[in-house]
């Protein structure tokens, strides 16, 4: 046994979700969305050397010595998988091991949306998850490939850094590729998935220009792309595409964005009021007309008050405010909680005071 697996054994014991070892500190585990120091001793460069090169692969080793940072999957036999990132900082080497639950949710299991099980039945198209880091994108993205896969023949290919969530065939195929491992980045398999004939394409993560404009040119193609964004809303997300074109592309770009994209998942992660653990609070955007021509405009300002209003006409679509007012209504957060992802706190106050009680 690795000597780190007791750690990472406890963050499973303790129903956390972290695991913080950083040379020049002691170990932090991530529990209900706060840090808790461990009582150990202070990490040396040294010792906490010894403890992360000890279960990465001759491979890993060589690739962490030559880039100075490596994502990896680790697996405990028995007990859990866990998705690692090791780099150095200042005092030495460190490492955050984020576990990877081992069963797959399902939409219903994560509360999502209704609408999104009709974003997993579509032919085509581009579909974001976005989020801050660490608000369950992956997870998110997993319960809609599992949707895809129990529900219909096709062939779902991932792209992954690491791969977290594995999933066996049901009624689809599932191919996945993990970066590093299988290809050199996520731009190099991009360009080679159109020829693995994929259905449905999963990016993990779209980090820069050649990763996002193959993406595209894979929805144009009649392909459909599911992807993340580190966006904090639905509206940014598409800012954020746009943005990372060079300039004198914007108008082209946003004319393809409204007509490929299908929908955009916003989510953030709620600490719960009467229990530990947290919730996930979604914001939806569906593709309307409306939708599409505030994108082929350049009005995605215009967005977010569409949503407000879109939500009551029986879209399917939902604002984050309303979300959240919901989940205050119901008990599961608090309202101090809630104002602490919203970006308008008036409008999320006022929803609260206008919701009926639940009967």
């Amino acid at each position: 046994m690795a000597r780190i697996d007791s750690f990472l054994r406890l963050v499973v014991e303790q129903q956390a979700s972290d695991l913080h070892f950083h040379a020049g500190n002691v170990p932090i585990i991530r529990y209900n969305g706060d840090l808790v120091p461990l009582r150990y001793r202070t990490l040396s460069a040294d010792e906490a050397r010894r403890f992360l090169l000890e279960i990465m692969t001759p491979a890993q080793r060589d690739e962490f010595e030559r880039a100075q940072e490596l994502d990896f999957a680790y697996e405990i036999a028995g007990l859990a998988r866990f998705r690692a990132h090791v780099s150095y900082q200042s005092k030495g080497i460190g490492a955050v091991f984020r576990i990877v639950p081992a069963k797959l949710f399902t939409i219903d299991d994560l509360g999502l949306p209704p609408a999104v099980k009709k974003l997993a039945a579509l032919a085509n198209g581009l579909v974001l998850v976005t989020g801050p880091t660490g608000s369950g994108k992956t997870t998110t993205l997993s319960a809609i490939v599992h949707e895809i896969n129990k529900t219909s023949a096709r062939h779902i290919l991932t792209v992954e850094d690491p791969i977290e969530f594995v999933h066996a065939p049901l009624r689809s195929m599932v191919t996945q590729r993990q970066v590093g491992l299988h290809s050199e980045s996520f731009a190099a398999a991009l360009r080679a998935s159109l020829r693995e004939a994929p259905d449905v394409l999963v990016v993990g993560e779209m980090r820069d220009f050649e990763t996002v404009s193959l993406a595209m040119s894979a929805a144009e193609t009649g392909v459909l792309v599911f992807a993340t964004l580190h966006t904090s809303s639905a509206s940014k997300a598409i800012d954020r595409i746009v943005d990372i074109y060079p300039e004198e592309s914007h108008e082209q770009v946003r004319g393809a964005l409204s007509v490929l994209l299908k929908g955009v998942l916003a989510q953030h992660l709620c600490r719960r009021a009467q229990e530990d653990g947290q919730v996930a609070a979604i914001e939806l955007l569906l593709q309307t007309y409306a939708v599409s021509n505030m994108i082929r405009e350049g009005k995605v300002f215009q967005i977010d008050g569409y949503l407000q209003s879109a939500e009551n006409a029986g879209t399917g679509m939902q604002s984050l405010e309303s979300r959240l007012a919901e989940l205050i209504r119901d008990g599961v957060v608090s309202l101090d909680e809630a104002l602490k992802v919203t970006e308008y706190p008036d409008s999320l106050r006022k929803r609260v005071a206008e919701l009926p009680e639940e009967t």
